[in-house]
């Protein structure tokens, strides 16, 4: 098997549950000292990412590696430590990401719904009421082309569940239902529709009920798959409904269970005999948010079991060669032992969480690959920034653009 992690050297915390001490309390919160050295860290690798991004793309807006990813990183430190500075500077980001939308993808990361719902929020935090309903209106736009799109896929990326973050953030950062819920309701009835019928097609009712492809592969992790697909699916409010959730989305959910592999690691794509990928992206790192979801919905402990189970994997095969992102990196992986903290209380997983930010707070010299936007949010520092961020306040961290 090819080795794309870095040996882990942090012993765990069962075999020295004193060593987590110098982290935080026994009420898990962080210690003056160590959440001072996170701060400090936050500030210098927020020079370096200004400077960095000097030389970006001027036209890319997304959120995945643009100007509106790195107004959403502004944002989440306004909301974490207070400073007006900081939202200016996310208006600052989010004005740009605005004058550069393309029209082509209509999704939270990686289209124009993004940068629309992020400066909408911003406006909404500086009570510039009319520019804020200005980008509502904008978005709103989208949703009969959502709903009606032929051949529009349904991943997070690219598709359906990509916009129906997007509606979903607006409502969670003002706070009321600011779109309303039927917005969101239609279009998980279209995906639900669309994927029954690409199972029927395929011939696959009986495994998995919701089929989903991209670019003609069954992928299983959140960016553009079946796990990230039936994580939204999962969510109260969201339309589906107890009968179709039993019937529908929990045997599909077991069937990608079915599909681990024996190190508990899950394929990049059904079918895929590798066992490679410990990303966000692909993996376990992002299957966990489904498990942990479906472990919520119909009280299962074999689901909780097999995210636990994920959490291994993560632990000894997550510091990854390909450096610190959230996409494909150490802050990304991370982000699955804050998920489980948040569930289970059990210190071992703030634990762990703490153990990869020490590694990240080490950026740059693990001589890790440098990734093709260096600075972004999703492939870059800025990503590494929002979750030492979400490491301050672990009980309310979230994997950004994904995690509701």
């Amino acid at each position: 098997m090819e080795v794309r992690a870095l040996k882990n050297p942090y012993t765990d915390y069962h075999e020295t549950p004193g060593g987590a001490q110098y982290h935080f309390d026994h009420r898990g919160r962080l210690t003056a000292d160590f959440a001072g050295r996170v701060s400090d860290k936050i500030s210098e690798l927020l020079f370096h990412m200004e400077n960095g991004l000097k030389s970006a793309d001027p036209r890319d807006c997304s959120v995945y590696t643009g100007w509106a990813g790195i107004a959403l990183l502004y944002l989440h430190l306004h909301r974490t430590f207070g400073e007006i500075t900081f939202l200016q500077r996310a208006l600052d980001y989010a004005c740009r990401s605005l004058q550069s939308l393309t029209g082509r993808w209509a999704t939270f990361l990686c289209g124009d719904a993004g940068p629309l719902a992020v400066a909408a929020v911003v406006f909404h935090r500086l009570q510039r009421r009319q520019e804020a309903d200005e980008c509502l209106s904008r978005l709103l736009h989208y949703h009969q082309f959502i709903m009606r799109g032929e051949g529009l896929p349904d991943e997070l990326l690219f598709g359906r569940i990509g916009y129906l973050f997007s509606l979903n953030f607006i409502n969670q950062e003002f706070e009321q239902e600011k779109i309303p819920i039927q917005y969101i309701q239609q279009i998980s009835e279209v995906v639900l529709t669309s994927g029954e019928s690409l199972s029927k097609r395929s011939c696959n009712q009986e495994q998995s009920p919701l089929l989903y492809e991209w670019h003609q592969k069954y992928y299983v992790g959140p960016a553009h798959g079946l796990a990230g697909i039936y994580y939204f699916l999962l969510q109260p409010g969201f339309g589906v409904g107890e009968t179709r959730l039993l019937k529908l989305v929990k045997p599909s959910v077991d069937y990608l269970c079915y599909l681990r592999f024996p190190s508990r690691n899950y394929p990049a794509c059904i079918g895929d005999t590798r066992d490679l990928l410990v990303h966000w992206c692909h993996g376990a790192p992002g299957v966990i948010y489904m498990l942990l979801q479906a472990y919520k919905v119909f009280g299962m402990d074999q689901y909780l079991a097999d995210a636990l189970q994920c959490g291994e994997v993560v632990w000894q095969r997550g510091l990854l060669k390909k450096g610190y992102s959230l996409c494909h990196g150490v802050a990304g992986n991370a982000y699955v032992f804050l998920a489980l903290y948040k569930l289970t209380h059990d210190p071992k997983h703030l634990y762990r969480a703490c153990m990869f930010a020490e590694w990240c707070m080490d950026y740059g010299k693990h001589g890790c690959r440098t990734p093709d936007r260096p600075f972004s949010l999703f492939e870059g520092m800025a990503g590494t920034i929002y979750f030492l961020a979400d490491l301050l306040q672990p009980m309310k961290s979230k994997f950004p653009a994904f995690e509701i």
